[in-house]
């Protein structure tokens, strides 16, 4: 399945999941992401591949035959003749880098501190369409396997997540070019008051969420008792409290 979406000058990205049966014994979850260029075909795309099963360095090779690849196809269609060609070839493609990793036990090995474990912390002016946003935040979280929470304290709106550094970075991309809201003549619209707060590496001291939950929270106290359960009492106190000014 996909995600669409249209940013108003970089032409088209959508996400793209698909399942390799049967290789090395290990079913490969692969899931590419394509930004299209506004001149593409002329134009190769960007492409972005991550998958459970396969080490980071593996990834990595796959995106370098995809381009390959795509550098045989300009100036016609490409994206459907890669995802086929890669559910053809990602079995040789993968022999040459190691072997898949079992979902549950995914080594760490060829992931780089710029690939490791990352939080970010964003904060959100205002949800007009707020069970429809909500939902659309947790199904992202979801798809991209990230963890942490959605929180409201009053007029206080804060998502904390947690995982890799490119999930993040395509969770980002997703919150700012998406139709995620409503403007107020109840039309559908891109998040526009949105702050990155924080995007930092995630450090020894710093708790791992294990779930995405939606919280509400009464008071102040009980939303900084989150943060200093998860190990983040001095994000709360740098970034939370100047929000209530």
């Amino acid at each position: 399945f996909f995600f669409l979406y249209f940013p108003e000058t970089h032409g088209i990205s959508f996400r793209i999941q698909i399942t390799v049966k049967e290789l090395l014994d290990t079913d490969v979850l692969l899931k590419l992401l394509f930004n299209l260029p506004v001149n593409y075909p002329a134009t190769v795309p960007d492409i972005s591949v991550n998958s459970d099963q396969l080490t980071r360095a593996q990834c990595m090779d796959v995106k370098d035959k995809l381009l390959e690849q795509a550098k045989k196809h300009l100036s016609e269609p490409m994206v459907h003749d890669l995802i086929l060609w890669i559910q053809q070839h990602l079995k040789d493609v993968i022999k040459q880098s190691g072997t898949v990793c079992n979902e549950k036990t995914t080594s760490s090995k060829g992931t780089s501190t710029e690939d490791g474990i990352w939080m970010l912390l964003l904060h959100l002016d205002h949800m007009r369409a707020k069970a429809k946003y909500v939902k659309t935040v947790e199904k992202w979280a979801s798809d991209l396997r990230l963890t942490g929470r959605l929180m409201f304290m009053g007029k206080i709106i804060l998502i904390l997540l947690q995982g890799d550094r490119s999930s993040i970075k395509d969770y980002l991309i997703l919150q700012k070019t998406s139709k995620v809201d409503v403007d107020s003549s109840g039309k559908k619209c891109k998040e526009k008051m949105m702050s990155v707060l924080c995007e930092t590496e995630v450090q020894s001291q710093h708790k791992r969420f294990q779930t995405f939950e939606v919280k509400e929270y009464s008071t102040l106290k009980e939303l900084q008792k989150e943060f200093e359960t998860a190990g983040l009492t001095s994000l709360f106190s740098e970034f939370v409290p100047p929000l209530l000014k």
